[in-house]
């Protein structure tokens, strides 16, 4: 579909730009159900999801990533539309697909955490496994470039996905990222580094971090990730200002309510547009080569990361130029009785 693959794009220091975030984006434009997150909106309104992926490709995303993204049997087990679970899939790998080859860019299939796992029991083992499984072969049959198997705060889960991957994905490359909880290792105890390196190892083609962390919380985590792995390493944070007391967007509390802000207050801890600039030009520094941004992802903040990474998107033409602005602008530009307002009106 495009020209370069995967491990094209990624070869001799190249990078990949990623969106992903259209969970919680979806959500706050009134698509999906906060508390299940299942993506019915691909069925529903597949018209929101192509749009906002082409909003974000728009934004410099060098990939087309299918929203199926919690759209598993157990979660459409639990709202009881578990019939329509193909539907689901196939449409949201259709709508990625067909935004691609518009645009030139790659497409990606994706599947997370099961929220079914359970190490110590067998059945729950195979019946991950049969989840991963037929979601990986819808992916294959749309002709995806690659599939992204992320959110995993377990490294055996991770693992499993990577392991179906390789079993039933028919040599597709495998992105593999992992959360990270407010520990710092993966659940089991198992240090990020350590995790990373053991995906790497057993042939995952790109591995790292996403979700759960905002930039400030799961940059510390990078560079012994970066001094372990030797191939490209990847980090998606949430777009939160999460912190060392709350480490996770999960434990950020609502200033106003004083209660748990995720998910429905989590945007009274976004992040700007500087907070994104200055963490993908720390990722770049790190050596970060697959990188992107997860819930709470905006175009405006997807630019941002673009840029870092030395692109110019078609977004970029619309770059803020406040010297235009009549209050805050170019005192050269406008008369005296607007600039004046800076200090009269906004005490700036």
């Amino acid at each position: 579909m495009p020209g370069k693959s995967l491990e094209e794009r990624l070869a001799n220091g190249g990078s990949v730009i990623v969106a992903e975030g259209f969970l919680f984006e979806l959500m706050h434009r009134g698509y999906l159900q906060a508390g299940g997150f299942v993506p019915e909106v691909c069925i529903r309104h597949p018209d929101k999801v192509k749009s906002l992926t082409e909003e974000y490709i728009h934004a410099g995303s060098d990939v087309a990533l299918a929203f199926t993204f919690y759209g598993n049997r157990e979660k459409m087990r639990l709202i009881g539309k578990e019939d329509e679970l193909k539907l689901l899939n196939q449409k949201a790998l259709e709508i990625a697909g067909e935004v691609a080859r518009e645009t030139g860019t790659l497409f990606a299939g994706n599947f997370a955490n099961s929220t079914a796992w359970n190490p110590n029991n067998a059945e729950s083992i195979e019946k991950v496994e049969a989840m991963f499984k037929e979601q990986i072969e819808w992916a294959v049959e749309a002709g995806v470039d690659y599939i992204v198997a992320e959110t995993f705060s377990e490294i055996d889960e991770a693992m499993l996905g990577l392991e179906c991957i390789k079993k039933y994905g028919k040599g597709v490359p495998a992105v593999v990222t992992l959360c990270p909880p407010a520990a710092g290792t993966t659940r089991e105890g198992v240090p990020f580094d350590v995790a990373c390196k053991k995906l790497e190892d057993n042939g995952a083609t790109v591995v790292g971090l996403n979700c759960w962390r905002g930039p400030s919380t799961i940059l510390p985590l990078m560079p012994k990730i970066r001094a372990a792995c030797k191939g490209p390493i990847a980090c998606l944070p949430v777009t939160f200002q999460t912190t060392c007391e709350h480490p996770t967007m999960q434990a950020l509390i609502n200033p106003v309510s004083g209660k748990q802000a995720f998910p429905e207050d989590i945007s009274a801890h976004a992040t700007g547009r500087t907070e994104i600039r200055k963490f993908a030009e720390s990722c770049k520094e790190i050596g970060v080569e697959y990188i992107g941004l997860c819930c709470g992802n905006q175009a405006h903040l997807m630019r941002e990361v673009a840029e870092v990474y030395g692109r110019t998107p078609p977004a970029s033409k619309y770059k803020a130029d406040m010297s235009k602005h009549w209050v805050f602008g170019d005192k050269q530009k406008f008369q005296d009785y607007t600039t004046s307002m800076r200090d009269e009106c906004f005490k700036t």
